[in-house]
């Protein structure tokens, strides 16, 4: 799409609202310029729209109208949830007895860190909307978290004039659609510029919204490569959640989850503790669902989704969704935000996966491409062993085969500590078949229950979970 393309589309958004004497409201932006309030100003008739524009850049300034921060951090959830309710209080409460009775009104706010030439750490933000979508209605809110990808301030600011105008233009035009919300949000703008990590809506028009759908669609519809939940479900910011964290990482459908996956977890900590230096109570334990485990075709089944973070939830797990497909590519996502040590437990069949060539095509260095940058530094594959039924044997890394041409990689990895064998495993439940668990759960009550934690049971057959009868 052209800057010309690109401008017009985006002011037609603007106009749109300008042109509606119904809209009023306030912008106030911090940290990359006044971006949002020039395209209202630039397409005209701003005056029936914009009440107040303003940006408090010196922090004392920001903190005599806002309120001080006691983190200190001015780019952050709370300080733009100040600014939202300080600027909606004022815009009514002074205009609401002057303005005509169909007004509805809106706050607009953003606090920012984008490149400059002192700014070298992460480029992000928080960008919100408070707005009344009916007169005299109670405001509902829309926060998002987002990460700027352009290499130059001048186009992070542009980029962020778009995303705000598409914000503000969506909140009123499809509050009964939130993935169409979602979807707008990145018109005329593309995913190689900005990147939206979380999603919150409340208020009046979004009581039946589920957050952690919304944020799920920002996977599904590219917006992002991964959300998280911790483990009460909460919907958290990725860089906020693994900031300076070791990271345990177990990936799997959990269609259910099995006393299987949870001894792998429980093998899986005590090797990653014993590494020198690691600190327990600075590990972060994630459940990581793929895109690919929750689709069908191109659909979703929100119900199977949300069953599935909630099992999960319930044992004690923080929940990851990516579209990460590749190990090292999940690897790379948690090297943006901690340099401290990562692990991945997998079971061994995996391996036969990581050790095809044919899994790398498309990736100029093929497999020693993928392990160089899956086994850097500090990051290790704890293997789980798995019951051969051929052989009435347990399979671990000591007696894997890989393909001949790579059994020295094999070795090499193995002596050199990047691949562990996880020992001290519960060999009485590696009959378990998670396949076969979740066949026998669409049948009803049955043998199955012993399969998978008793709370678990529970909520399968209370809540008929999974297709259970």
């Amino acid at each position: 799409m052209t800057q010309k393309e690109t401008v017009t589309s985006t002011l037609a958004k603007a106009l749109e609202i300008n042109l509606d004497n119904c809209k009023y409201g306030s912008i106030v932006e911090i940290g990359a310029g006044q971006e949002v309030a020039r395209n209202f100003f630039q397409a005209g008739g701003a005056a029936g729209t914009v009440a107040k524009t303003m940006s408090a850049y010196d922090m004392q300034v920001s903190d005599n109208i806002y309120g001080a921060e006691e983190t200190k951090r001015y780019v952050s959830r709370s300080r733009l949830t100040k600014m939202l309710s300080k600027e909606y209080l004022d815009v009514t409460e002074l205009l609401s007895p002057v303005r005509p009775k169909n007004t509805t009104f809106f706050s607009y706010a953003a606090t920012v860190t984008a490149k400059s030439y002192l700014q070298k750490k992460e480029c992000h933000g928080w960008i919100g909307v408070r707005v009344q979508l009916y007169p005299q209605a109670e405001p509902s809110d829309i926060i998002l978290h987002v990460r700027m990808l352009d290499n130059e301030g001048g186009a992070q600011q542009e980029a962020l004039g778009i995303l705000g105008v598409n914000l503000i233009h969506a909140a009123f035009n499809y509050f009964t659609r939130p993935k169409k919300i979602i979807e707008s949000l990145i018109d005329n703008l593309s995913i190689e510029r900005i990147e939206i990590d979380t999603i919150n809506f409340s208020g009046p028009y979004f009581e039946e919204t589920e957050n952690r759908l919304m944020n799920l669609h920002l996977v599904h519809h590219h917006l992002t490569d991964a959300i998280m939940f911790n483990a009460e479900g909460k919907v958290q910011v990725p860089s906020e959640l693994l900031y300076k964290k070791n990271i345990l990482v177990i990936r799997g459908s959990f269609t259910p989850i099995t006393k299987v996956h949870i001894d792998m977890t429980e093998c899986g900590q005590q090797h990653f503790n014993e590494i020198e230096h690691i600190d327990a109570t600075q590990t972060l334990v994630i459940a990581e669902l793929t895109m690919a485990s929750l689709t069908v075709g191109d659909k979703i089944n929100d119900a199977d989704f949300l069953a599935r973070v909630d099992m999960l939830n319930t044992q004690g797990y923080t929940v990851m969704v990516s579209s990460y497909l590749r190990y090292f590519r999940l690897r790379a996502y948690f090297r943006r935000y901690t340099q401290q040590q990562i692990g991945m437990i997998l079971g061994i069949s995996n391996l036969d996966l990581i050790f095809t060539e044919n899994y790398y095509q498309g990736l100029e260095g093929g497999i020693l491409e993928a392990f160089a940058k899956l086994f850097p530094d500090n990051t290790r594959l704890y293997i789980y062993p798995l019951r051969s039924l051929e052989k009435d044997e347990l399979v671990t890394v000591e007696n894997f085969h890989p393909p001949k041409n790579l059994q020295h990689l094999y070795q090499h990895l193995i002596e050199n500590g990047y691949l562990v064998g996880l020992k001290n495993v519960n060999e009485q439940l590696l009959d378990i078949n998670p396949s076969l668990t979740l066949s026998e759960i669409k049948k009803g009550r049955g043998e199955w229950e012993s399969d998978v934690p008793e709370e678990i049971a529970k909520m399968i057959i209370t809540q008929k979970l999974l297709g259970f009868r």
